[in-house]
């Protein structure tokens, strides 16, 4: 899948939050979304992130923004980061990488030399009919916030 831009129709999921529920693209009809991709639960970078993103909860819900985390990980093992770092929105296990693919987010990495598959750090702004508003590639942990707030004309 190529990379998502401004005025693409974002791609459609369901997936299972750290409870087991079932969460859908559709469920935020009229309400803006952040989407952010991240590697792995309870990592250094994905704590940052994540963490970021429940300490500006209030900001991001008085803007009309629900935020959702999607990580490769089990259910159990996003239940065990939210729980850990109290984080209150839905972390979506993506444990065959679909949605990943789909946003164009899974691809090569390497580390120490060594070169594999996994999530390419991103984040998407999604207007309330499923357009996609922004979209970052690559993202900083300690930019997806400041990026969404900015886009939405505001610091």
């Amino acid at each position: 899948m190529s990379a998502l831009k401004a005025g693409s129709k974002a791609p459609r999921f369901s997936l299972p939050d750290q409870s087991g529920k079932a969460i859908s693209l559709s469920g935020f009809k009229g309400k803006k979304l952040l989407i952010y991709f991240y590697p792995k639960a309870d990592t250094p970078g994905c704590t940052k992130q994540s963490c970021s993103v429940r300490d500006n909860l209030t900001s991001l819900r008085g803007r009309g923004i629900e935020p959702v985390g999607i990580s490769p990980d089990k259910p159990a093992d996003q239940e065990k980061f939210d729980k850990k770092f109290t984080l209150g929105f839905p972390l979506l296990a993506d444990e065959g990488h679909t949605v990943a693919e789909a946003y164009g987010v899974w691809g090569e990495k390497s580390m120490y030399g060594k070169t594999y598959m996994g999530i390419i750090r991103s984040a998407f702004l999604i207007d309330e009919t499923g357009k996609v508003l922004q979209a970052w590639y690559k993202v900083s942990p300690d930019d997806t916030v400041p990026n969404v707030l900015k886009a939405m004309g505001s610091t």
